[in-house]
């Protein structure tokens, strides 16, 4: 049998990106693996020597997607230095960034969004890592921000997480397109606020 030439230079970037297109093409239930690698002209054996199996596929895919929609974007904001002396203003707007994303997603590129929400669910590892990246960025711009002292950064930027969690987690996407979502958010966001100026006041 004639050497598939073309798996020599198969790369991950590649398999992720045919990947990606798949399953916006067929969905995450009916994607296979032997239809990645049609794409891509190879055999699906081809596709087994990078990722063992659908799932360890999906998870790669769906940790690449997170990194590039998700993250690369929020690090920007993070790393933004004109929000200095603002108080909480350059957290609300990281916030609003997370959710503005996950929202675009859900909305229009649906059956990535359907693969994000499926792994995470059954993926831990996935999951604690991009918790622990979002909360990482909360901690470096609670850190920026001279108003603010606080002991234990990372442990107010896990609960600023937690208390959006509602406006930003796909467990609950079937909310985003209540028409209070928005305001729903602000009263959370105000609460989030007080909650940090009495933290302070008590530190100090």
């Amino acid at each position: 049998m004639e050497k598939d030439k073309t798996s020599e230079f198969l790369t991950k970037e590649q398999i992720i990106a045919a990947t990606q297109e798949t399953l916006r093409r067929f969905g995450v239930a009916k994607t296979s693996v032997t239809d990645v690698a049609k794409l891509l002209g190879v055999s699906h054996g081809t596709i087994y020597r990078h990722y063992k199996s659908k799932k360890e596929l999906l998870e790669g895919v769906t940790a690449q997607w997170l990194e590039d929609e998700i993250i690369e974007p929020l690090t920007a904001i993070t790393k933004d230095q004109r929000y200095p002396g603002e108080g909480t203003h350059h957290l609300k707007v990281y916030i609003e960034a997370l959710i503005a994303r996950k929202r675009h997603y859900a909305e229009s590129d649906a059956e990535l969004f359907e693969m994000y929400a499926r792994v995470t669910q059954e993926s831990a590892d996935i999951i604690y890592k991009h918790v622990r990246q979002l909360v990482r960025h909360l901690s470096e711009i609670i850190q920026q921000e001279n108003h603010f002292q606080f002991n234990n950064p990372d442990m107010v930027a896990t609960a600023i997480l937690q208390a959006t969690a509602r406006f930003h987690h796909p467990a609950h996407a079937y909310e985003w397109q209540s028409p209070t979502i928005d305001a729903e958010f602000a009263q959370v966001w105000l609460l989030i606020e007080k909650g940090l100026l009495h933290l302070e006041q008590e530190r100090e």
